[in-house]
């Protein structure tokens, strides 16, 4: 079963060539997909250690940098979601031992990109972002949410992802591949979020967009996620720290 998961997670080929075609089957489920077979994983590593061949990395980096590719053609947040889980992906597959807290921040973070993704759904008729520009002043609630998800995906600290990202490097010993799968990891995470920051969260108001304010329980809904991501943060740090 772990095998599985990760094939499917380490080559998004069957996403792209099989799910990604399926017409009934919309971006939003593709998203839940990934994200409940990375838990999968996740959960799977715990139980059940397992290390991967270089080739199973090597494939989920060829992946990966196919994924930044296709993140940077899109501008919708359920696709957007779901090509962050493959460009992390051989993080997960390279650092398997200690790579369950960053998985599990990584998903808290894309749980808040999804959160987000459906309330552009329901209030702008799809999760399509490129037309509706400078939310941080026409709707700040979202707009500061939605800032706190990229930058933890940027791998800024003092977000999760950033913490047990550097951890793992500092305790790992160096390879070729190592730095390859490092780089990667980091420039495509940090791009893509800066993309999405730069294409909706500043800039002027869209005149021809009526801006749709959250409600209250969306408002807590997105604060339980954000004090989860900064909860992950002092762990991690206590973590490093003894």
């Amino acid at each position: 079963m772990s095998a599985i998961i990760v094939l499917l997670l380490a080559g998004g080929v069957p996403y792209y060539l099989l799910l990604e075609k399926f017409t009934p089957l919309k971006s939003k489920h593709i998203f839940l997909l990934s994200g409940l077979l990375l838990l999968g994983a996740v959960v799977s590593s715990l139980y059940i250690p397992s290390g991967h061949t270089t080739s199973i990395v090597v494939i989920a980096l060829i992946s990966a940098i196919f994924s930044i590719y296709r993140a940077t053609k899109t501008t919708n947040f359920y696709k957007l979601g779901y090509y962050l889980v493959f460009v992390n992906a051989p993080f997960f597959l390279l650092f398997e031992d200690q790579g369950a807290e960053y998985s599990l921040s990584l998903l808290l973070s894309l749980i808040g990109v999804f959160l987000t993704a459906q309330f552009y759904e329901k209030n702008y008729g799809s999760a399509n972002y490129h037309h509706i520009t400078g939310i941080t002043l026409a709707t700040p609630c979202i707009g500061t949410y939605l800032a706190f998800y990229l930058i933890a995906l940027a791998l800024y600290p003092p977000f999760p992802n950033s913490i047990f990202f550097l951890s793992y490097i500092f305790e790992s010993e160096p390879s070729v591949l190592w730095y390859i799968v490092v780089s990667t990891i980091f420039f495509g995470n940090f791009l893509l979020a800066m993309r999405v920051m730069r294409k909706t969260l500043f800039g002027r108001e869209n005149p021809t967009i009526h801006y749709v304010h959250m409600t209250v329980k969306e408002k807590i809904i997105h604060s339980i996620v954000i004090v989860l991501l900064l909860t992950l943060s002092v762990l991690g740090l206590k973590e490093m720290l003894l």
